[in-house]
């Protein structure tokens, strides 16, 4: 009987030594999952942060434009597709020799113009984003008096 009971009292310690192997291979599996929850609450920081940074971006500086600058401008402003410098100049009613050097000038003053060829021909396109920013901080000053003018 004393056998006996040292074979359960044995088997009682090792089942204990299992469980407390086990319970320390717990505590070491929360405390990697909570350094991984520290790590993605800090990823989420730095991503509003981020997000926040990027609606809050700088507006972007743009020089005084003149009279014909102002024309091609809004040409391409109101335009969704892309236009050749023949299309511009009709557009802005400007003649087609101007245009070129109207264009530069414009993205010399920083308007940010996305340029593409296709069959022998550049087009010119307002920056979507930039377009959506002068819809809503008018970053360019254009008014209607400033067409009297």
């Amino acid at each position: 009987m004393k056998n006996e009971f040292k074979k359960v009292r044995q088997d009682l310690e090792e089942h204990l030594a299992a469980i407390n192997e086990n319970t320390l291979e717990i505590q070491a599996l929360l405390d990697y999952i909570q350094e991984i929850e520290v790590k993605v609450d800090k990823l989420g920081q730095r991503l509003e942060q981020f997000e926040l940074s990027q609606g809050t971006a700088e507006k972007p500086s743009v020089s005084p434009l003149n009279q014909s600058e102002k024309k091609v401008f809004l040409v391409l402003y109101t335009e969704s597709e892309a236009l050749t410098f023949k299309e511009i100049a009709l557009k802005a009613s400007i003649a087609p020799a101007l245009i070129p050097e109207t264009i530069s000038s414009l993205v010399q003053k920083g308007i940010p113009l996305r340029r593409s060829y296709f069959d022998n021909h550049l087009f010119f396109k307002l920056d979507p984003q930039f377009k959506e920013l002068q819809a809503k901080e008018n970053i360019i000053n254009l008014s209607l008096q400033s067409f009297m003018e």
